[in-house]
């Protein structure tokens, strides 16, 4: 089964380089702006009554991903890479937490940006704590790096 994907929009940011974007939007102060299309512009409905967003978007200069096994930016081992984060994917999917700062009609402030410019746009969530905050009891390879 395949699926078709339309873009809601593009991610402005000030990263033109995979090698300056920050590893997560956690640890990204740096601003940015969404422009969604005028299509869907009445999804943006409320959307300034949050403080923060996820985003879901295209890693769209991932190209030629077929390896399965990689070493994420964090640790020197090899993993799978569904139990990474690593951009390159069989289906180069990224999300990220970001603060929304101000709508101004089909354009979005947000601070907190880890992706590329151009970035397609895929959907918009609302951060909602109490559904998206969990407390979790391990954190794979990712838990000896937690320690450092």
């Amino acid at each position: 089964m395949e699926f078709y994907m339309k873009p809601i929009g593009v991610i402005h940011t000030p990263f033109t380089e995979k090698s300056e974007t920050p590893i997560q939007s956690s640890r990204s102060t740096t601003y940015g702006e969404i422009e969604v299309f005028s299509e869907f512009e009445a999804g943006l409905n409320s959307i300034d009554r949050f403080s923060h967003l996820i985003l879901i978007y295209v890693f769209h200069a991932a190209l030629n991903c077929t390896n399965l096994m990689v070493k994420p930016f964090l640790d020197d081992e090899r993993h799978g890479i569904f139990a990474t984060r690593f951009y390159c994917r069989p289906n180069p999917i990224g999300f990220s937490i970001v603060r929304l700062i101000k709508r101004t009609g089909l354009l979005l402030q947000i601070q907190s940006v880890d992706m590329l410019d151009g970035t397609p746009l895929l959907d918009i969530k609302p951060y909602v704590p109490e559904f998206d905050v969990r407390t979790v009891d391990k954190l794979g390879w990712y838990a000896t790096r937690a320690l450092e």
